[in-house]
């Protein structure tokens, strides 16, 4: 039996027994006891037990912890209060049904009695309450440094693999095969080419330094990219972009725009004999930065997986760099007759 119980039932159990004990032993002491002392204190005890874990449900219910840490100080100041009160008034109760009246309380009416032992239990509540706060706040940091280590051990174990997942091989050497014909047709064009090539790959290999990136450097490597593949695809290869001016200093992880764009040329319009659309949007949404993808073709269609590498990384990136607090999705847009990846991060910086 005991050894199912969790650490925080076990905290209760110890927490509460201490009490006991420091009680007794002050009692017997430095006062008088008497058998209903003794039961009055197991029940008083036992109700704190009740009454603490209750407390602990609406932490975890309101998502207290979860919150900004103005609001978790003003929820921890109505939640020790309220239910110091009712920590008292159950005692009362309790001391009232058993026949208990201590001397030193006898001269006292039954609200002031109250009042007192609504406020002895403040003092109870409020040792547990800063107990499981402080708890949590050195688990959270603990989470985050070991989150930050994870990451920092998925980067160096993927470092072989990070360039074949942002750069595919084979736009490489169509980029410098497109290059190649440019050099005596167009040598200014040929020259702008490879330095937009010379940009991307300069970026991945960035990438491995770096968690995020501001949203206009991405979108620099984007055009290049586009750049590049618009020389392939002509006029097969149409694009839009609808950029909210006011998200270009977004933090965003690099390379990671440029890898849903890849996937799109990829699986959608290099499948397509007339080519297609790639849309790319970038927006606030319910105090949320958008990121958003869309290219002509189908999901199953066009040979797009949700099980390759590039998008298991996107998903362990955003888990990580964000705490959960990310939304990575494709799917198909049935229609328009488009294929949408979409990003949804949290505008705030990364904890």
């Amino acid at each position: 039996m005991f050894k199912n119980l969790s650490k925080y039932w076990w905290c209760q159990i110890i927490g509460w027994s201490i009490n006991i004990a420091i009680s007794v032993f002050f009692v017997i002491t430095f006062g008088k006891s008497s058998p209903l002392y003794f039961t009055s204190l197991i029940c008083t005890c036992l109700v704190g037990l009740i009454v603490t874990h209750i407390m602990r449900m609406n932490i975890h219910s309101l998502k207290v912890l979860d919150k900004p840490i103005q609001q978790q100080v003003f929820y921890f100041i109505v939640l020790t209060i309220v239910f110091s009160i009712l920590f008292g008034v159950i005692a009362e109760s309790i001391d009232f049904l058993i026949g208990y009246k201590p001397e030193r309380l006898q001269k006292y009416s039954k609200a002031e009695r109250l009042f007192l032992s609504s406020f002895n239990a403040l003092w109870l509540i409020l040792i547990w309450n800063l107990s499981y706060y402080i708890y949590h706040y050195v688990e959270r940091n603990r989470k985050q440094e070991l989150d930050t280590f994870r990451l920092e051990a998925m980067v160096k174990s993927l470092e072989l693999k990070t360039i074949k997942s942002h750069i595919n091989p084979h736009f490489i050497f169509n980029a410098l095969n497109s290059i190649r014909a440019l050099v005596d047709e167009n040598p200014e064009r040929a020259r702008t080419a490879i330095t937009e090539l010379s940009n991307i790959l300069r970026s991945s290999l960035r990438a491995e330094q770096q968690e995020t990136v501001p949203l206009q450097q991405e979108l620099d490597i984007v055009r290049d990219y586009l750049a590049l593949e618009h020389m392939r695809f002509e006029e097969r290869l149409q694009i839009e972009m609808d950029i909210d001016p006011d998200t270009l200093t977004q933090s965003v992880p690099p390379m990671m725009l440029q890898t849903l764009v890849e996937n799109a040329i990829k699986h959608g319009i290099s499948k397509k004999i007339d080519g297609g659309f790639i849309r790319i949007a970038s927006i606030y949404k319910d105090n949320h930065h958008e990121l958003v993808v869309q290219n002509s073709g189908t999901l199953n269609g066009n040979g797009h997986s949700v099980e390759g590498f590039g998008i298991k990384s996107t998903q362990d990136r955003l888990n990580l760099l964000y705490q959960g607090k990310a939304l990575f999705e494709i799917q198909d847009i049935k229609q328009s007759g488009m294929v949408q990846s979409r990003i949804i991060m949290p505008v705030a910086a990364i904890l």
